[in-house]
Parts: C-alpha cells; sequence; structure tokens
C-alpha cells in the first residue's frame, strides 16, 4: 500500500513538472522540468511495478538536478534549495528501509540504496557547503581616514540636535556626536517608550503609513502623525508636553495617508520666548500647512488664514483627496518652501505640480515655479481665477537647501499617467524625473539635471538631494548626491548641475510597447550605480520548484529586454521596479569621511496597460492605492502593477532582495554590499534568517562610525559599522520601522530614536511608538 501512494505521488509530482515544462520548453526556456517530470512519471512507474530500477531512475535525478541546479546559480544556498527541496526529500522518502523492502531486484532482493545514497549525500553535502559560503555581495571596506577635518555640516543644527528632516539643511542625516560608537554601541538599551494613540483604522487607505522623523530642539521632539496630530515630547523622558489636532480627516480617494516630518523655524525678528517666536508648520493630508507655536502648540494665527494656509489655492482642478503634501516642507530666508503629492495614475484632470514659496510669517505668496511653465515664477492671481499648469511634474519629496549659494534643491516626479509618455509638452519632458536647483528668492530655476529621459516606469526621483562638499585632487568641489530608483546616484556639482563623477549614455530597449509611443534611444548612468544586472530566467526563484517554474513561464510571456523595457499590453518586467532601489529615505553620508551609507532594495514589478474601453466601472469599495488597477481617468490606457510575485505571493526574483551598502563619493567605487534583514516577519514561522529583504526607510551615520536603520520588512532597529557594514546591534520593535531614525544630546546622554508604526504597502505590523534607546548609565563615553 505505501509503495502504491508513493507511486501516486510521485506521478502528481511529475505531472506537475511534465505539463508546465513543456510549455516553459515551447517558450524558449529551460528543458530541465520537462525532463525531470518525465523521470518522476517514469520513477512512479517503476515503484507501482515494485521495481529496484526506480532507484537508479531517481538518482539519476538527483545528480542530474544537482548539476544542473550548480551550473544555474553556483554554490547558493537560497538558490540552489528551491531546485532540489522537493527532488531531495522524495529521494530520501525512496531511500528509507521500508521503502528498499517494496521494491525487488531481478532476484527478489530488496533494493541495494547505493543509488540514491550516493546522489543524496552529494546534494546534502552541497547544501551543506551552500549554507557556509558568504553571504557578502561585495566584502571590502570604506577610507577610515577623515578626508576633511572641518566638514561643513549645513547650518541651523547645533551637534546635539536634529533640527531638518536630514538634520540640516544639507540633508546628510550625519551627527557630529560620537559618544555612541562602534565599541559600545552593543550595550544600547531602550529608555523610554511613548505611543501616540493615532492607529491604523479599519477605514484607512492601504498606504496608510508612519514615516516621521522627530526633530529634535532645545529641550523638545517634534512629531507628526499619519492622521495628522502634531505632538511635542520632552526628550530626556519622552513624556508629552502638547498635542495638536488637525482634524484632516478621512478620505477614500487619498493615495497615501502619512506625514514624514514637520518644519521648525525662528523667528529671528520675534523675542524669545515670544508666542509663535519659534514655529512648528505641520503639513496636512487635505493640502493645509498649520502654523503652531513650537513651545504650546497654539496656532500662529498671523499666518495665512488664521494659521492655515490652503495650498489647493490657484489649482486647476480640487478633487478631495488628489493632492496633499506628505513631507515637510523647508524653511530659509524668511520662506517656506513646499511642493505637494498628486495621485499617482488617478486621472489626466490632475492638479499641478507646482512649487510656491510662502512668506513664514503672512503666508503671503512670494513665488511659484511651475515644471509645466518654468519661466514665470511671478505669483499668479488665484483670487481672479488664474491657475497652474493641470498635470505638470510634482515634488512629494524633500528638498534641500544651500542658503550660501541660495539655491533649494527640488527632486521631481512625473506627470500622470506615468506610464504614457506620448501627450506630454516639451517643458514636461525636460523637467521630469529631474533635479532642479531653484533661486531661493525668485523661484527662477539655476539649473536641473534628468536622471531618466521620456520617463515611463514611474522613475520620479523619490529622495532627499544631499549636500556635502568634496575633496577632489586637492580641491573643494560643492556637491549633490542624488539617489534614484533606478539605482543610479549621481554626484554633481551643486551650483552648475554638471556630473562630478562620469555619467554615460546607454542604449535603451525601443521594442515591445505602444504603437504611439516613442521610448527614449538611450538613458543616462552614473559612474556610482548599484543598478542591478538584468534578469534572466536562471535568476527566477521560488519556495518550491513547482512556482519556481511558473516564475520561469511567466518571464517568457512577458517583455523584457533590461531596464527600460517599455510598458505594453501583453505585460512588461520593470527591474528596478518603482518601489525603487532607493526611495524616499534616500542615503546617509559623512561629510568627514565622504562616503555614503544606504539600502539598496531590488525587487522587480510588473505593468500591463490596459485599454479604456477593456476598464470596468470602479467598484463600491474601491480605495486609493498605486499597486492593483490604476484607471488613468481620460488617459486611452490603464495599467495593472504591482510586485512581481509567484503563485504563492513570494517574489519570482531570487533574493537578496535588500541590502545595507557603502560607497566613496569621492571615486565612485562600491566598498561593501551585504544582505540585510530576515524573514522573520515575512513568513508564517518566526524563522529569523537572513535572507536579505526589502525595506523602505532611510540610514543615519555619526561621527562615532555607526550608522542606524530600520526600515527592512523584519520589525527591527540595528546599528552597523560604516566602515564595514558589519551589524553591531539589533533591538527588535513593536511594530514595522518603516522611518528614518534620528538621534541627539539631551542632559549629556546620546540617544537614538525611531518610529515605529508600520508601512500599509509593504504590508509591516502597523503600530503607533515613538521609541528611545540611549547606553546605561555610567556607560557613556
Amino acid at each position: 500500500m505505501t509503495a502504491t501512494l508513493t507511486a501516486i505521488v510521485l506521478a502528481l509530482a511529475g505531472l506537475g513538472l511534465l505539463i508546465p515544462g513543456a510549455w516553459l520548453a515551447v517558450l524558449g526556456g529551460s528543458w530541465f522540468y520537462l525532463v525531470a517530470g518525465a523521470l518522476m512519471l517514469l520513477t512512479a512507474w517503476q515503484v507501482f511495478r515494485r521495481s529496484s530500477s526506480a532507484e537508479w531512475i531517481y538518482g539519476g535525478l538527483i545528480l542530474g538536478a544537482l548539476v544542473w541546479s550548480v551550473w544555474e546559480v553556483g554554490f547558493d544556498w537560497w538558490e540552489l534549495i528551491p531546485r532540489g527541496g522537493i527532488i531531495a526529500v522524495l529521494g530520501i522518502w525512496l531511500y528509507l528501509p521500508f521503502m528498499r523492502r517494496q521494491l525487488l531486484t531481478e532476484d527478489g532482493h530488496p533494493a541495494p540504496g547505493l543509488p540514491l545514497a550516493l546522489p543524496l549525500l552529494a546534494a546534502i553535502g552541497v547544501a551543506i557547503w551552500s549554507w557556509t559560503g558568504d553571504e557578502a555581495g561585495h566584502a571590502g571596506s570604506l577610507p577610515t581616514e577623515v578626508v576633511s577635518a572641518e566638514p561643513d555640516l549645513g547650518p541651523t543644527a547645533p551637534p546635539g540636535e536634529w533640527h531638518q528632516y536630514g538634520r540640516t539643511q544639507y540633508g546628510q542625516r550625519y551627527s557630529p556626536l560620537e559618544q555612541i560608537n562602534i565599541q559600545n554601541v552593543a550595550e544600547l538599551e531602550q529608555v523610554w517608550q511613548y505611543q501616540t494613540g493615532d492607529v491604523k483604522l479599519p477605514q484607512d487607505v492601504t498606504e496608510t503609513t508612519y514615516q516621521v522623523t522627530p526633530l529634535k530642539v532645545d529641550d523638545r521632539l517634534y512629531i507628526c502623525t499619519p492622521h495628522n496630530l502634531a505632538i511635542a515630547l520632552d526628550a530626556a523622558t519622552g513624556k508629552e508636553a502638547w498635542r495638536f489636532d488637525a482634524n484632516s480627516g478621512l478620505e477614500p480617494d487619498r493615495q497615501h495617508q502619512t506625514c514624514r516630518g514637520v518644519t521648525y523655524w525662528r523667528d529671528p525678528a520675534r523675542a524669545e520666548g515670544e508666542l509663535c517666536a519659534e514655529r512648528v508648520y505641520l503639513p496636512t493630508a487635505d493640502a493645509r500647512l498649520i502654523a503652531l507655536d513650537a513651545r504650546s502648540g497654539a496656532v500662529c494665527t498671523f499666518f495665512a488664514d488664521e494659521g492655515t494656509l490652503h495650498l489647493e489655492s490657484g489649482m486647476p482642478y480640487t478633487p478631495e483627496g488628489f493632492y496633499y503634501s506628505t513631507s515637510p516642507p523647508v524653511a530659509v530666508g524668511g520662506r517656506i518652501i513646499i511642493g505637494g503629492a498628486v495621485n499617482d495614475n488617478f486621472s489626466v484632470f490632475s492638479q499641478s505640480g507646482v512649487i510656491r514659496a510662502f512668506d513664514a510669517n503672512t503666508g503671503a505668496l512670494l513665488w511659484n515655479w511651475d515644471s509645466g511653465n518654468p519661466d514665470e515664477t511671478a505669483p499668479i492671481d488665484w483670487m481672479n481665477g488664474e491657475t497652474y499648469t493641470a498635470n505638470s511634474p510634482n515634488s512629494w519629496s524633500v528638498f534641500s537647501v544651500d542658503e550660501e549659494r541660495g539655491l533649494v534643491y527640488i527632486p521631481l516626479g512625473n506627470q500622470v499617467p506615468d506610464q504614457l509618455g506620448f501627450d506630454r509638452s516639451p517643458a514636461v519632458e525636460e523637467h521630469s524625473s529631474s533635479v532642479v536647483a531653484l533661486d531661493v528668492t525668485t523661484g527662477q530655476k539655476a539649473w536641473v539635471f534628468q536622471t531618466v529621459h521620456h520617463d515611463l516606469w514611474d522613475m520620479d526621483v523619490p529622495a532627499q538631494p544631499v549636500l556635502i562638499d568634496l575633496d577632489i585632487d586637492g580641491q573643494t568641489v560643492p556637491a549633490l548626491v542624488q539617489p534614484t530608483k533606478q539605482g543610479d546616484i549621481y554626484v554633481l556639482n551643486r551650483e552648475t548641475g554638471e556630473p562630478i563623477l562620469p555619467v554615460t549614455e546607454e542604449p535603451a530597449p525601443q521594442d515591445g510597447g505602444l504603437p504611439e509611443e516613442t521610448p527614449a534611444p538611450t538613458q543616462p548612468t552614473s559612474a556610482l550605480s548599484f543598478k542591478p544586472e538584468a534578469l534572466r530566467e536562471r535568476d527566477m526563484w521560488g519556495v518550491t520548484i513547482y512556482d519556481q517554474l511558473a516564475c520561469r513561464i511567466q518571464y517568457h510571456r512577458l517583455n523584457y529586454e533590461g531596464r527600460y523595457t517599455p510598458p505594453s499590453l501583453n505585460g512588461t518586467i520593470v527591474y528596478p521596479g518603482n518601489f525603487g532601489t532607493f526611495n524616499w529615505g534616500s542615503v546617509a553620508v559623512d561629510p568627514e569621511r565622504q562616503v555614503m551609507f544606504g539600502m539598496p532594495t531590488y525587487l522587480p514589478f510588473t505593468v500591463e496597460l490596459v485599454p479604456a474601453e477593456d476598464i470596468p466601472p470602479p467598484g463600491a469599495n474601491e480605495t486609493a492605492s498605486e499597486q492593483g488597477l490604476n484607471r488613468n481617468e481620460g488617459a486611452p490606457y490603464g495599467v495593472i502593477m504591482g510586485p512581481f510575485l509567484g503563485p504563492l505571493g513570494v517574489p519570482c526574483s531570487a533574493p537578496p532582495w535588500g541590502y545595507v551598502a557603502g560607497a566613496d563619493l569621492r571615486t565612485g567605487d562600491i566598498a561593501y554590499m551585504h544582505r540585510n534583514g530576515t524573514v522573520r516577519d515575512m513568513t508564517p514561522l518566526p524563522l529569523p534568517l537572513k535572507v536579505g529583504v526589502p525595506g523602505i526607510g532611510g540610514p543615519i551615520v555619526t561621527r562615532g562610525g555607526v550608522a542606524f536603520l530600520g526600515a527592512a520588512v523584519d520589525d527591527y532597529l540595528r546599528a552597523y559599522d560604516v566602515t564595514t557594514g558589519e551589524q553591531l546591534w539589533q533591538a527588535r520593535l513593536p511594530a514595522g520601522g518603516q522611518s528614518t531614525p534620528m538621534t541627539y544630546e539631551q542632559d549629556g546622554r546620546q540617544f537614538v530614536v525611531i518610529v515605529a508604526g508600520g508601512h500599509g504597502s509593504v504590508g509591516t505590523k502597523p503600530g503607533d511608538y515613538v521609541i528611545a534607546y540611549a547606553l546605561p548609565d555610567g556607560a557613556e563615553g
């Protein structure tokens, strides 16, 4: 009876490989699955006949699978196991004594076992060898010597404070504190925890996320929450000082429900202690900007309309939930400069992506720079019906400022729809997916650098530009470091926009897209690039050989010719996907060593264009999301997009999906890339297996040589040696840590703080936690 059941299992397993394996072979893919399925079926027949020849056939299958697997992927355990795991398990079953006693030789003796034993020993040996292999992508180290003894860290933040989203207006995410260092960071312990009470609600949109980086000014921390509470905390204890509720409400058409931070500004014209001499500006999900007194939380009623600036003013369309600000504005020279997020792929009747400067005291409009009409920056008269250009590229991320040079640096997105480029104006084509430098006083454009030509992939520039002075060939060069979704990190002269590290134009795929589309013939690539190698069939992955086979079939059915393959009606693989190699978390830069630390992520997406007439009417329970069907109302095509996943919901591309990495900004050399994060919170079982997982969020670095990073889709905050990338410490978080941490000093003690609240689109655990860590009392120094 056991042999019969085994034969049935083998036959079903073989058919599961044979039939789709034949399909894969017809598509031009590997013949292995077809052959393996046939050998399994033949083994099943011999088991059913109780013949010991089943051992020889199946032993040959194990050995063949082993040789084929190593030929395809080398000794990578994570890629070998899906290929041979089930095959090996069935082989072990056949080798068990009670099975061998049922499989008889021609002279009636039990099967000897040797034909199975040797291939199984070889397979187990390779598995053990590959498990103990090196997990590093690159294993090296960054320079340890200080290049710039007196680096420019940017204005407005004393060493122990954190005044801007990236600590200073330069966005370096670098702290000169060194009480916590690589020698003692392993001793960090939690010292306080605060809960905001703002939790994810059942009626919230999918992308309800907690991405805030706290500010630290004097003895206070300032945060915002997804539903637009502004809160001040005591920096030493985490005790709440005040809170303000913007009452921004819920709106199902919002694509994002988040707040990355508030903006702090000190008014030099007001006496210390005077109401609103120090201010916190809170952006809201219903397109407002509210000015609050930093010490009490009271509304600064002299600002704009009784303390509130209405950002929908001057917009050509104003549907609820289509426009809002998710990132803090910058405050410079008595001006508040702000952009806004426009819902991706909802409608061509979208708001403008205009960048505006307002008087920090009165809220009066001082200038407006509209990427759809870039030469006219004088304030428009919206009171008399003037409006900005509809659907021009917008900026939803964080700006940086060089106050000395009078420039603000803006990362720009794309025009809706992101995947359709045949109806764009010359101005839109010039500014889409670029970084632009504007004059702080007038809004006039100083320069623009485009990171993707004729963007058809939603590769908007997502990250705050980082400003640093680089010492190159004995000269100090004012630089801007711009991470991108496609993996390139551009190092530009921030005065001129000219590349410091070389940028080359490389041929881009042209075929397979829409007949009315004309993709750009070339695309830029930086000398400092974390772009992935092009996907191959052998890079397809799965938990088992069966979902891996399904991914291989999908790989051949979808259009894919490498990075920048045009979107198509048939479906296209976009790799890196619009989740980005880098996203809003940007990178952290050490201005003394002139190196960067970042978290490149690799996750393919798929994009399928859908003719408008084939799109079903909206459903009653639809909520806004960048994944799934995007309707593109008013356009001839909608788009279906999301991660490239197999039948079991795991990525079709092989891990690692996430790294920590370090690079020298003067040379463009990548020193190391190490797998980062475990599958503990991605699987039903809490398995702490260091696969290298995706993440979204940002790092910080310190003079103590330590980098701190949450972000990964397992719930941890980790510390690393900036020089080598070696992990030095980790702390389990009560919710997803998809935010950027910060560090400060209070009463002689250095704290590290992270917000743990989860991220809706990556599915991490929601929460409302603000958590502080420090060295034990007496351990500082």
